[in-house]
């Protein structure tokens, strides 16, 4: 079959070329099965040029990359993607040797061992030519900087004039951020001394580089706890970089008001998500806790002792949701039995999806907090509702067992549901086998109830 026509093959080229990075490494992986002599076979093979273009353009350019984002951040230096496209673009038109070179200089290339020389060179020949704006393709780069905001086209050149600073520097970044020696915090003192010789406001720009670098760019914080060595937070907050440990706390109140609005009707993905964002502010808290020394009273100190009581207060206030929420998954009734009111469960109708999904969701956000709940505040309400809810399960579990046994259940497949509902809630409040023990007993329960309607009806 033959492959596509040229005029479609440039069709495709044009939307890979134009494609985020994610988009052209998914197209890589679902055309890789493709053979040789497949109709998509030159479209994989289109794929792959574009993939290893990127892997050289990324290389080159891995200060700046990580900026030239989505979604421009006014808070924060920011480029358009298209940017990145632009520049490395012009310099495959205006410098192919020197592009020639970086290519077989990355083919070797060994961290702290290769030069990064044949990278930089394209750096300052991409930096000279956004200076001049020509070549075109530089020229609507700087343009388009400047669209994205007030001194775009300033910014991008003070960062590039960084460039081999932060090149050097994110190597050693996994070091830095790992744990914080005197030595590891002497090279970061000392490659911050190098970025503000090229510029006296150099100092907020290398770090905000460097949180680009970052799997967590809020982790940056330690680095600047490491150059200012463990600032107080009145030094810090007086200094240029405060905006470092102001954005943390403000993510902080984000995350804390995700943890407020998150949906017990979104299944228990949803429960692990609204966890995991506990377990991230506990961990936020930490980071500022550790790279600052705050005071006891007012000022960041005093913010940071209010976020950590409205973490415990927000997670203890789902907390005491859970009676209800689980009273509504295993709905009962109360009986009156001799002079006593006694619980007992209402197999009436099937079990509310509803309802059991927002039981599930809780019951698995609850289990997601447990690694955070010492650090978080919210230990011991934890424990105790974990210990009262296993009990209601359980005092459930044996009261509908006794109906089944006494035939005093209508609908015996209903008692079986409301079962299977107790067994996955005791799952995810326990363990697995606490929920295949009820399901063993409630099978067990359930199939002695045939032999004796057999029986009855003999």
């Amino acid at each position: 079959m033959p492959g596509l026509s040229d005029r479609k093959i440039e069709i495709v080229r044009h939307l890979v070329e134009s494609a985020p990075d994610k988009v052209v490494g998914g197209l890589q992986n679902a055309l890789a099965a493709a053979s040789g002599d497949s109709v998509l076979a030159g479209v994989r093979r289109l794929v792959e040029t574009e993939v290893a273009d990127r892997r050289l353009r990324n290389a080159v350019l891995s200060p700046i990359a990580p900026l030239c984002v989505a979604g421009i951040d006014k808070d924060h230096i920011s480029f358009p993607p298209r940017v990145l496209a632009l520049i490395w673009h012009g310099l495959k038109a205006s410098c192919p040797a020197e592009v020639v070179r970086a290519e077989r200089a990355l083919a070797d290339y060994r961290p702290d061992e290769s030069s990064a020389e044949p990278f930089d060179i394209l750096v300052t020949a991409a930096a000279d030519a956004l200076r001049e704006r020509e070549p075109r393709d530089f020229g609507a780069a700087a343009d388009l900087a400047d669209a994205s905001r007030a001194g775009g086209a300033e910014l991008l050149l003070s960062c590039l004039a960084l460039a081999p600073i932060i090149r050097e520097a994110t190597l050693r970044l996994p070091d830095w951020i790992s744990r914080t020696t005197e030595e590891r915090a002497a090279a970061a003192r000392l490659a911050y001394k190098d970025a503000v010789v090229i510029s006296d406001d150099a100092g907020p720009r290398f770090f905000e580089m460097l949180a680009a670098q970052l799997a967590e760019p809020w982790t940056i914080l330690r680095i600047v706890s490491a150059v200012m060595d463990h600032p107080t937070e009145h030094y810090l907050a007086a200094s240029e970089f405060s905006v470092f440990a102001e954005r943390l706390m403000d993510e902080i109140d984000k995350n804390l008001g995700k943890v407020v609005s998150f949906d017990l009707s979104g299944g228990a993905q949803a429960g692990r998500d609204a966890g995991a964002v506990v377990e991230l502010i506990t961990l936020q808290i930490a980071e500022i806790e550790n790279s600052v020394e705050l005071g006891k009273e007012g000022g960041w100190g005093g913010r940071v002792q209010k976020q950590k009581k409205s973490l415990a207060g927000v997670v203890e206030g789902r907390l005491r949701e859970c009676d209800k929420v689980i009273g509504a998954a295993l709905p009962s009734h109360a009986v009156r039995v001799a002079r006593a009111m006694k619980s007992l469960p209402r197999f009436t109708g099937p079990p509310e999806e509803i309802a059991v999904t927002r039981a599930v969701t809780l019951l698995t956000f609850i289990e997601s907090v447990r690694s955070s709940a010492n650090y978080g505040g919210f230990a011991s309400s934890r424990t105790k509702t974990v210990e009262k809810i296993g009990e209601t399960i359980d005092d459930y579990v044996e009261e509908a067992l006794s109906l089944i046994r006494e035939g005093e259940v209508a609908d015996p497949e209903i008692a079986r549901a409301f079962l299977t509902v107790a067994a996955d809630c005791s799952t995810l409040l326990r363990d697995p086998r606490s929920g295949d023990v009820i399901r063993r007993r409630a099978t067990a329960a359930l199939g002695a109830i045939k032999p004796a309607a057999d029986s009855a009806a003999a």
